[in-house]
Order: structure tokens, then C-alpha cells, then sequence
């Protein structure tokens, strides 16, 4: 018989696929594991038990999570749902204003923040601008384009064949426009139109070919002309699909019906689309044109303008960016998210984006040796934790992405590029999650349970979910304020001793002996299970194998459920030198905990040992060593 040690000091390869489980050669396999579910990976490769969720506020309904920082001492949650933006300002409701957007509409929303302003974008509702004033009032209105003698400085195309002409009915006043062809609609009334450079409204709808205006401008002559556009926005032609800003410029990235066209607004004057001559501080405009569909369904300012569409990367280029040094080539073809708009964030210099096929997660960086932007896909391993996301965020603080997933779990991404660490682990709670916002350095979830909205933040001080905790200077059995919780059964650790589970009544718990802290929220489940041996896969083809001993180093943990082959038990956890630690109120330990093994294994896909525990206590997991005998 043959003994052999091995040591596992790192999980930076996250939860790997069980196709993996034939390729032992690879680095991913040595750094992985089979199942890490609601831990969080630390950057230096140790695993966690995952922050538990602190209960904030019942949200009106289903809807999104925004963040707005005012500046570096004010940022704001806020929660858009139907027809309704709440505001919150360090976990606390400031106020309420009324939304124009329909619960159906709020996945299409896009959004980005210059100073004190934050801008709206649908592409069926007018885009609008959110502030708040040095008094702390709110205001949502529409954009407002700069204006100069009532001319409207906003973006115009012509939708009408290029063949299509316009006869005015006179030169001043109001006036009739009789098109050669049907293009106008009664959505058209209130619209502008420059014919022959000069500019009208529309006041009335006639027919097809036939509107009422009034001169803005006086026209020229009353013939016929091709040089006519209309307003790109519009309730006839829809609105912007998003929006950012780039080199002092406001770039409006598409609309319902110019999908693939991007808008720059003249430098330092944001709402400014003047193309005037061409002058290097003027207004751009182009559309991008390649042989398959470019709907643009994001754009990030980073070192060039990242422009992600339903079918490629591109990046617009121009240092400055003028109407004469401006470019636009194609970097990727990967393809971005097309039923919903989730913006790409940026993670240590490279921007991260959702790809169209709903099973990737592609960072998008430039490389200095090809002078070229690369994809890459950073759930390649990691293929089944990454089904159908429809939001998600970055925490630089705790350097992990949270990525929300359709069927209500969430996933979190380690990331380290210094180190090349993309870790992932799958976490879910009782209930869906929907949305998910980092807010300076807290990060909130929208989160439904039993068909109500919670407002929820990832509080490492807490260790159960939907949860809230409390302190009394005088010790106490009756604990109330859990109304959000009625009629579930709940966790409770109250002085750093788990208790009993009891349903909420009347949003009530009583204990059986007093106690000066509390925390009592909803349980879930952690797990730890390593890919089996890697040299040891022959087992499974004719050789048996056991673990004799594991070695499990541990920090500031107080609860350890494994199993190593007779099921899961609870494992005693002794300081080093010191007597076992005692059963009531735990406390951290750090150190080695060795724990004796029986058994032999002739699978070669199972694994040795698996942690699984729901106990409310500190985990971490640092390092396991094990003993194992292998029978040739």
C-alpha cells in the first residue's frame, strides 16, 4: 500500500464544473473544488462562510437597484419600481418621488452620473435627469436640450427614404407640410422638423402626408425639398437606449429606432448637439455600420470609449475626440445582453460585460503587445453557476462581483488579476433575489420572500439572512420588531449562543432565559466540498483509496460540521495546547483541527471529506492537509 499527503492551500479557482473531474492536469483542478456554495473566497485562497444579509426596508414591489453618489460623504440607494423611486441614505428612507416607468420597463432602464446629476434612458419613455439639490430636495424631469432663440440644439435624422420630399404651404406663421409620401403619425404633433436648415413644430396632424407647423425659423421658399429631417427622439421614434459620458462629452448611445447610432455632444456642453461645421469642440455623429446587427446596448469610458452591442465590442478612439479625429473599429465579436440593460463595470482596468448568450462573463481588456482590445470568459470553468444572470455589481472593498441570477440565486466572483484569481461561488437564500447594487461600500439586494420585497444589505457582522440584530442594557426574553418575519421559523443567536428555532407571532420572539444581544434572521447553508485526488483518479479503475487523517486549518471559527465518509457530525474544536472549547457561546478559533478518517473509497469521483454546516457561526477555512492510503 501505497501513503500519500496531500495539501490544499488555495480555492482560487472557485466552484469548477464536474467536467472537470477527468482533467487533473489542469491548475484550475488542483485550485478548485466540487462545491462552494454560500462561502466567500478570499483573494489570498481561503474560504469564508458568506456575510449574511441585514434586513433594511419592505420595498413597494418587484423592481431595480440604483446607486447615486452625491459626493464621497453622501451616496444613495435607490429603489425603482413601479412607477416610484425610493430614496435611502445610509439604510434610512429620505423620500419618495413619482417614476415614469412601468414595472415591465424598469429591466431596460439605463443609466450613468456626472456630478450632482444622474440621467435616465428608455427607449420608450423620454429620458430624464434625477438631482438633488445642496438643500436636499429631489427632482426628476425630462432633458432638457440647450435652447438659443427657441432653436432646439437636440439630434435630427431623417427616417423618411432619402428620395422623400416635403412641400411647406408657405414660408412663415403656420403653415401646411405635404410629404410625397406617408410618413407622419399623430404622435407627431408637438415634434420639430428642420426643413432646408430651418426649423418647425408640429402642431397638428392632418393625415399621412399632411401636418400643420408652426416657423420657428422662417423658411427659405415654399418648393419642394429632400433636405428635411425630424427630431431623433420622439414618441414616434422612440427614445435614447443609454447614455455616458466621455472626454466632456454626453454620448447618447442608441434609440428605438436608430439602434445602432451613437451622438456626441459638443465638448463642455452636455446638452449641445449643434453640429455646426465640423469645428473640433462641435457635436458628432455616426452611425456603426459592419456586416451583422449592432443594436448598442451599453458604453463605458474607460481608456478609449467601449461601445458593447448585440453582436460586438468596439471601441471609439480620437485623443482629443474631434468631428475630424474621430474612429470607430471592431475589437470583439462576442455580443452583449439584449433583454435587459446591465451596465459593464469596470474591475481592476478591465470591463467586465455579460455576453448575449446569457452563459458567459467576458472581461474586455486592451493588450499592449497587439494594441487591441481581447475578450475573455471568466465562468469558462465555472459554466453551471452562471445561468441566466440578469444583474449585477462590483464591491471593490471585499473584491467580489455579484452577479444575480433568473432563478433567483446569486453568484460571486473573487477577482485578483495582480494574482489571476476569478474565483465563483453560488449562493442562495430563502427567497429570490432580483436585483443587486453596490453602494459606496455597502451592497443592497432586492430580494422577494413568500411574495414580499425586502431591501437588504451584505452585513459581515451577521450571519443569517432577512436578519436584524439588537442590545439591551437590561438582559431580556421578549424581542420584538420581526413583523417582516411573521410566521417563519427562525435562527437565533442570542449572547453568541445558538438557540432554539421559534416562528414569529405578532413579530414576536420570547426566549427561554434572558439575554442582552440578539440576532434572528433566516438559516442557510454553507458547503466545502474538494474535487477528488487528482493523482488518484486510477481509483476508480481498480485501486481503492481512504483518508486515514485531515488536518483542517482554521481562523476566528466556531463551528465545524464534516463528513470524511460516516456522515456529517459535528467536530470538536480544540485551541492548540488548550482543553475543548466549551458548547455555549463559542469562540473563535484559530488553528489545526486533526480529525481521524475510516473507510475506503473505490469511486474515483467522490470526494473525501465534505464540510456542510447551517450552524449562524464564523467559518474560515484556510487550508486542509490529508493522509491517504491507496491500495494498489
Amino acid at each position: 500500500m501505497t501513503r500519500i499527503r496531500e495539501t490544499k492551500t488555495t480555492f482560487t479557482a472557485g466552484e469548477v464544473s464536474k467536467e472537470l473531474l477527468g482533467r487533473g492536469d489542469l491548475r484550475a483542478y488542483e485550485n478548485g473544488a466540487l462545491a462552494l456554495r454560500n462561502v466567500f473566497i478570499k483573494p489570498t485562497g481561503g474560504v469564508t462562510r458568506r456575510a449574511g444579509l441585514r434586513y433594511i426596508d419592505a420595498a413597494p414591489g418587484l423592481g431595480k437597484l440604483i446607486s447615486f453618489e452625491f459626493n464621497t460623504q453622501q451616496t444613495y440607494l435607490l429603489v425603482i419600481t413601479d412607477s416610484l423611486i425610493d430614496i435611502y441614505a445610509g439604510g434610512v428612507k429620505e423620500t419618495s418621488i413619482a417614476a415614469p416607468w412601468s414595472a415591465a420597463q424598469i429591466s431596460q432602464i439605463a443609466w450613468t452620473q456626472s456630478a450632482d446629476t444622474l440621467l435616465f434612458t428608455h427607449p420608450d419613455v423620454p429620458p430624464k435627469r434625477l438631482t438633488r439639490s445642496t438643500g436636499g430636495v429631489w427632482a426628476l424631469n425630462d432633458w432638457s436640450f440647450f435652447t438659443d432663440n427657441n432653436i432646439v440644439q437636440q439630434p435630427y435624422f431623417k427616417f423618411a427614404g432619402s428620395e422623400v420630399t416635403l412641400t411647406p404651404g408657405g414660408t412663415s406663421g403656420s403653415i401646411s407640410l405635404t410629404a410625397s409620401e406617408d410618413v407622419f403619425e399623430a404622435g407627431h404633433e408637438g415634434t420639430r422638423l428642420r426643413v432646408a436648415g430651418k426649423e418647425v413644430e408640429i402642431t397638428d396632424y392632418d393625415s399621412a402626408t399632411v401636418v400643420t407647423a408652426t416657423t420657428i425659423e422662417d423658411l427659405p421658399s415654399t418648393d419642394a425639398t429632400i433636405d428635411w429631417f425630424e427630431q431623433a427622439f420622439s414618441p414616434v421614434r422612440g427614445y435614447p437606449v443609454t447614455v455616458a459620458f466621455h472626454q466632456d462629452r454626453l454620448v447618447i448611445g442608441g434609440s428605438r429606432d436608430l439602434p445602432n447610432r451613437l451622438w456626441f455632444s459638443k465638448s463642455g456642453d452636455l446638452f449641445n448637439f449643434d453640429l455646426g461645421e465640423g469645428l473640433d469642440d462641435e457635436a458628432i455623429e455616426f452611425a456603426i455600420l459592419s456586416d451583422q446587427v449592432n443594436a448598442i446596448r451599453g458604453m463605458f469610458s474607460g481608456r478609449h470609449l467601449q461601445v458593447f452591442t448585440s453582436g460586438a465590442e468596439w471601441t471609439v478612439t480620437g485623443d482629443p475626440l474631434t468631428p475630424t479625429s474621430v474612429q470607430i473599429r471592431r475589437q470583439t465579436r462576442i455580443g452583449s445582453l439584449i433583454d435587459r440593460h446591465v451596465p459593464p463595470v469596470n474591475v481592476d482596468g478591465a470591463t467586465l460585460f455579460i455576453a448575449r448568450n446569457k452563459t458567459e462573463i467576458q472581461e474586455f481588456i486592451y493588450t499592449d503587445l497587439e494594441q487591441a482590445y481581447k475578450s475573455s470568459d471568466l465562468a469558462l470553468l465555472s459554466r453551471h453557476i452562471i445561468e441566466n444572470p440578469v444583474d449585477m455589481d462590483y464591491d471593490s472593498r471585499r473584491r467580489l462581483l455579484f452577479l444575480v441570477r433568473g432563478d433567483g440565486q446569486f453568484s460571486a466572483l473573487t477577482v485578483f488579476r495582480a494574482e489571476q484569481v476569478a474565483a465563483w461561488t453560488l449562493h442562495n437564500t430563502d427567497g429570490i433575489v432580483h436585483s443587486v447594487s453596490v453602494v459606496g461600500e455597502d451592497v443592497y439586494m432586492l430580494i422577494e420572500r413568500d411574495s414580499n420585497y425586502f431591501i437588504e444589505q451584505i452585513d459581515d457582522e451577521l450571519n443569517l439572512d432577512a436578519a436584524l440584530s439588537g442590545e439591551v442594557g437590561t438582559p431580556a426574553t421578549v424581542w420584538s420588531g420581526l413583523d417582516h418575519l411573521e410566521g417563519k421559523s427562525v435562527s437565533i443567536v442570542a449572547d453568541g449562543e445558538v438557540k432554539p428555532a421559534q416562528n414569529v407571532l405578532s413579530g414576536t420572539i420570547t426566549l427561554t432565559e434572558s439575554a442582552s444581544t440578539i440576532e434572528v434572521g433566516l438559516p442557510f447553508t454553507h458547503i466545502v466540498e474538494p474535487l477528488p485526488p487528482s493523482d488518484i483518479g486510477a481509483a476508480g479503475g481498480g485501486r481503492r483509496i481512504r483518508m486515514i487523517e485531515g488536518l483542517f486549518r482554521v481562523q476566528d471559527t466556531q463551528s465545524l460540521r464534516l463528513d470524511t465518509g460516516r456522515g456529517l457530525r459535528d467536530i470538536p474544536l480544540r485551541q492548540l495546547g488548550e482543553d475543548e472549547v466549551l458548547d455555549a457561546a463559542p469562540p473563535k478559533v484559530s488553528g489545526d483541527i486533526r480529525v481521524r478518517a475510516l473507510g475506503w473509497r473505490t469511486e474515483g469521483t467522490k470526494t473525501l471529506w465534505r464540510i456542510e454546516q447551517s450552524d449562524p457561526l464564523a467559518f474560515t477555512l484556510l487550508s486542509v492537509t490529508t493522509q491517504l492510503k491507496v491500495n494498489d
